[in-house]
């Protein structure tokens, strides 16, 4: 299997698939509906990612088990909505960490940034993290509805470049002298 970097004049992009998981214990229990996975899966879609879900889980292994089997199916982005407060219930990024290869700190450090910036003061305590397994990338966001559009916001900057990277695709080149 080849893996596409990008597209040539004349040709359609490469297909990006993603996976949407929401970490709910009482989502997943039926005690509500999951409303952030949807707004992920929306924001996914407009960026142009084939994507599933969201399937959602109780935190703790059952985050493991669903990055692992998303690696294993091949997606190129996994995004965790939930699971990443101080409660001792959240254990996303501590289930994540198991999974990646390496972390991507930038990712986490700007989805919090740009909560702060929005007048959300809670955003630093959010414990996301952000990285790479195999050719996956990963992304824990918070699982506010607010929370989650603003994580997706903050990726629509460079979550196709990111993927292309995974890929092993080179750095597009600028108009300037280099």
């Amino acid at each position: 299997m080849t893996e596409p970097s990008g597209a040539t004049p004349g040709e359609s992009a490469p297909e990006r698939s993603a996976l949407v998981v929401t970490v709910s214990n009482r989502a997943s229990a039926g005690v509500y509906a999951d409303t952030s996975g949807p707004v992920v899966v929306d924001g996914l879609r407009a960026l142009g990612f084939s994507v599933d879900g969201p399937l959602v889980v109780p935190d703790g292994d059952p985050v493991e088990e669903a990055l692992r089997d998303a690696v294993a199916a091949g997606y190129d982005v996994v995004v965790t909505n939930g699971g990443t407060g101080l409660s001792p219930l959240d254990l996303t990024p501590e289930r994540t960490r198991r999974v990646l290869d390496y972390e991507v700190p930038g990712v986490p450090e700007a989805i919090r940034a740009a909560g702060l910036a929005a007048g959300v003061p809670t955003a630093a305590l959010s414990r996301g993290l952000a990285g790479v397994v195999g050719r996956t990338f990963v992304v824990n966001l918070p699982g506010s509805t607010g929370g989650a559009r603003d994580g997706v916001r903050v990726l629509a900057g460079f979550l196709v470049h990111a993927v292309d990277q995974v890929r092993g695709g080179d750095h597009p080149r600028s108009g300037g002298a280099g």
